[in-house]
């Protein structure tokens, strides 16, 4: 796999190129971007996933909803509709896309939204439910919206510094880019990240000078959906484990950490669950000893829910190590001024 992706790096070459183009053009004013005067947070990266955008996403929401009038805008990845759509509850992850009916489920004192189109879809947001406060969902690349401020997101362990483009790397535009980024998050942290193990990433991201912080994911301690219990009693379980987002592996850890007896089934990013899915899930689940359950992330818990009433689901959350949420806080109160 790595053979074949640097024999076309010919084609990286070729795409890095035609979005440094791009890029410059809009750093020009060539190409328009639009200046809102809602404030917008735009949150994303510049590799193809799995850096941890719906946490910080939702991290983001808990933190302004009780002072702002809050909305998430985003494309809806995948999903079946197009235009613009104002979330609610007949929607399906299939409709509006499995992270916006995450969010619209999760958090009720706000407005989320899809659409392709980011620039009219804030202006069709600011007509209809008049936010304080925009939040746009994965779109870094987005250059034809102005942000407030713009966070820019990297895993600790596959640093953007350290990739190439697509399709011999994982970056959709160079590592360049960052420069448009006001905060950097080194996302996904282990725990106890040290402060020696932090100067040397914050080393590798000297060159852009940016405001940077560390963060790591937490498990609930409570698995919800239809199995309502303590996390630390799934070792008493058979689990199937079922994910279809980009990076799986902390999850598996952590089971694994906890002494879980788990068999995972692992699918692709966004997957969309077919009926042959569904039913080969159902006869794995049916063969396992009792006790069990079936167990899945949050994100997949959208898009299983009504096909598989069995499903249990573990949520997550983002938080600041070194206690920085306040100084990362700060940063975002201060470009909503």
């Amino acid at each position: 796999m790595k053979v074949l992706r640097f024999l076309l790096f010919p084609f990286t070459v070729l795409y890095d190129f035609v979005t440094r183009i791009r890029n410059l053009f809009f750093d020009i004013g060539f190409f328009k971007s639009t200046a809102f005067e809602t404030p917008i947070v735009i949150v994303g990266n510049l590799s193809l996933g799995g850096t941890g955008k719906t946490p910080q996403i939702e991290y983001l929401v808990r933190m302004l909803q009780e002072s702002f009038r809050v909305s998430i805008l985003s494309r809806g990845y995948k999903r079946s509709s197009k235009g613009f759509i104002l979330v609610n509850e007949t929607h399906t992850a299939q409709t509006v896309g499995d992270e916006p009916l995450q969010y619209y489920r999760k958090f009720k004192n706000i407005h989320v939204a899809v659409d392709a189109n980011r620039v009219a879809g804030i202006s069709k947001l600011m007509a209809s439910v008049k936010p304080e406060v925009i939040l746009l969902d994965d779109a870094f690349q987005h250059r034809k919206v102005q942000g407030s401020c713009t966070i820019l997101l990297t895993k600790w362990d596959a640093l953007f510094v350290a990739d190439y483009v697509v399709p011999t790397g994982n970056l959709r535009e160079g590592k360049y880019g960052a420069k448009r980024a006001d905060i950097i998050l080194v996302t996904k942290c282990p725990e106890d990240f040290s402060i020696e193990q932090q100067a040397i990433v914050k080393q590798k991201l000297s060159r852009f000078q940016k405001k940077i912080f560390f963060t790591s994911i937490s498990y609930a301690k409570t698995i919800l959906g239809a199995d309502k219990m303590q996390t630390a009693g799934l070792k008493d379980f058979n689990v199937l484990l079922i994910t279809g987002i980009a990076n799986p592996t902390p999850l598996s850890d952590y089971l694994a950490g906890l002494g879980v007896r788990f068999h995972h089934l692992k699918f692709g990013d966004h997957h969309a669950f077919s009926e042959k899915d569904i039913q080969s899930i159902q006869t794995k689940f049916n063969a396992m000893e009792s006790p069990k359950m079936m167990l899945t992330t949050e994100k997949d818990y959208v898009r299983l829910v009504d096909v598989l009433t069995a499903v249990s689901y573990l949520p997550i959350e983002t938080f600041f190590l070194n206690n920085e949420e306040q100084a990362f806080e700060a940063i975002i109160a201060k470009s909503l001024k």
